[in-house]
């Protein structure tokens, strides 16, 4: 049984590497969420950090129509010391269009609950609202950002991992002027403090 397995993931392993780099770092990218290190990138596709750089190089050549390609709608982008797509920013408002278009009316029980984390909590990253929840967020984030009511800001220099805050779009909605005017959470929980500690520093659970 062993003997069979490691035939499957060698199998596997010639398969991977039969696949341009160029197209295994694409294929990652797409579905990454934070800003992927050249490192990482090079432990997930089993390459060396150097040849990934290249290959970056010529993904980024290749999205902004150099060399006669076809200038790309999103961009490869440097953030924080990793690499991640992003829409170009001179079709920022189609967009918006769309997702104005495309989004309900009301929100969601879970991104309620992901949004008040947020609030009380900011700045925060999409792990630390996933360990709270005890869920995956990852769609309730991205809808939350696409509705404007949190947004990025800043990505951590060490783990690459973005810090999600409240907009002001939010204190709109909400008739606020700031986060200050957030009722208390404390005396809505059972024990005053689950998932909601007091942040150092911030008296009353209030970020």
């Amino acid at each position: 049984m062993a003997d069979a397995r490691a035939i499957e993931q060698e199998i596997h392993a010639r398969a991977a590497h039969a696949v341009p780099i160029d197209r295994q770092l694409e294929a990652i990218l797409m579905i990454a969420d934070e800003p992927q290190s050249l490192v990482s990138l090079g432990a997930a596709v089993g390459a060396p950090v150097p040849a990934v750089r290249q290959a970056i190089e010529r993904l980024v050549a290749d999205f902004d129509g150099v060399d006669g390609t076809i200038r790309r709608g999103f961009e490869l982008r440097e953030v924080g010391g990793g690499w991640r797509f992003y829409v170009r920013q001179d079709l920022d408002d189609v967009v918006e269009q769309f997702v104005e278009a495309e989004r309900p009316s009301r929100l969601s029980q879970a991104a309620l609950e992901t949004l008040a984390v947020v609030a009380y909590k900011q700045p925060i990253t999409r792990s630390q609202i996933a360990s709270i929840r005890a869920v995956n967020v990852d769609g309730v984030v991205r809808t939350l950002v696409a509705r404007g009511l949190i947004e990025e800001s800043f990505t951590d220099a060490e783990t690459g991992a973005i810090n999600y805050v409240t907009s002001d779009l939010l204190l709109q909605q909400l008739g606020i002027n700031s986060l200050d005017e957030l009722p208390l959470i404390s005396p809505l929980l059972d024990d005053g403090a689950a998932g909601f500690e007091q942040n150092e520093g911030i008296p009353d659970g209030r970020a």
